[in-house]
């Protein structure tokens, strides 16, 4: 039998992966402390950011959250220019440590864009009523199940075992629902699933034996791994996924702007979307890597030495336009399915997608 989720605790409930968080307070770091050496690496992806200095335009006040794991790792050279005043625009970035902590000011209209998972996005649409729109896709599948014991090495093993998950109402929860149904277990009652409401809980359960089975995403597998060598990766989400999805692709994050920004601002908002496309092929990049991770160190996102092993398990994309559309609706459709609530009820019409044909 599935779970009913009503719309208000879809729209306060925490992520994903996509999202997931590691703090319990946000984290202003525009115009921050966060310092880094200067290296050809960095020289070479400002340049691909256009200044106030290069362009004749006045600058633009942006407000922008993300949460801290994948989608601020795919920010990180964008971070680093905000705070050196070499971005093209004004922007305040604010990383929080679960989607709750930001999903209230969304609504509110407080960020201009924030980056939430995929599902989340629609449930956001729905309430506000087309008010936010999505822009991008940036994380695809980074969910694993993580144990520490040799138990488990298919969906259906996890009968009758107790698995800890994180981000009840988003995209963690759906897809552990989806896949245990497509495999024929019903989630309330052939497993016991714990909710909490950060990565950073369930790691630590993990890491200090409290919990032996666990969905978490990058990079807190690589981190948790590093931290308690009994721990393997039991089952890899996306090739679940990708086995029973119906030939939807399992995407786990996304940028969300407001509409009305959008409307007021689209060159500033282009601007941002090159900005931050240049960012995720800063992050993804083989000899920009190092300096990546030293950034989410600075930024206190996750350690160096972790996050060089993490980032290029982590997925990290920038797509939008036509392709963003198709992928997003083919995965919608699959939550819309299995159940209505995860996607706010319906699935988003094409006024949906910003700047897609």
């Amino acid at each position: 039998m599935k779970k009913v989720v009503t719309w208000l605790l879809m729209a306060v409930m925490v992520v994903s992966l996509a999202a997931c968080g590691s703090t319990d307070q946000d984290s202003s770091v525009a115009g921050g402390s966060a310092q880094s050496s200067e290296g050809s690496e960095s020289s070479e992806a400002s340049e691909a950011t256009s200044t106030a200095e290069e362009e004749d335009y006045e600058k633009v006040d942006m407000n922008i959250a993300a949460l801290k794991g994948p989608t601020a790792l795919g920010m990180l050279n964008l971070m680093h220019e905000a705070d050196a005043g070499s971005a093209p625009d004004n922007y305040n970035f604010t990383l929080a440590g679960s989607a709750d902590e930001i999903l209230g000011k969304i609504i509110q209209g407080e960020f201009d864009i924030a980056a939430v998972p995929t599902n989340v996005a629609s449930v956001l649409y729905n309430k506000t009523e087309g008010a936010v729109q999505l822009a991008a896709l940036n994380t695809l599948g980074v969910l694993y199940c993580v144990e520490i014991g040799d138990t488990v090495h298919s969906v259906e093993d996890l009968a009758g075992k107790t698995v800890y998950n994180l981000g009840k109402g988003s995209t963690p929860e759906f897809a552990l629902n989806f896949l245990l149904e497509e495999h024929g277990l019903d989630p309330e009652t052939d497993l016991t699933v714990e909710y909490r409401s950060e990565a950073s809980e369930v790691a630590a359960l993990m890491a200090n034996g409290e919990a032996t089975i666990a969905l978490l995403p990058q990079p807190f597998v690589t981190s948790l791994m590093a931290q308690n060598p009994d721990v393997r990766v039991a089952l890899d989400f996306t090739e679940e996924w990708n086995e029973v999805g119906e030939g939807s692709t399992l995407t786990m994050g996304s940028i969300v702007v407001q509409k009305a920004f959008a409307e007021e601002h689209p060159e500033a908002l282009q601007r941002f979307m090159e900005a931050y496309a240049a960012s995720v092929e800063f992050t993804n990049g083989e000899d920009t890597l190092e300096t990546a991770a030293q950034y989410a160190e600075e930024y206190d996102i996750v350690k160096q030495n972790v996050a060089v092993k993490a980032i290029p398990e982590c997925n990290i994309v920038f797509i939008d336009g036509e392709e963003m559309k198709t992928i997003a609706q083919g995965f919608l459709q699959v939550l819309f399915d299995a159940d209505p609530a995860s996607v706010g009820g319906a699935v988003p019409d094409d006024a949906f997608y910003y700047n897609a044909e």
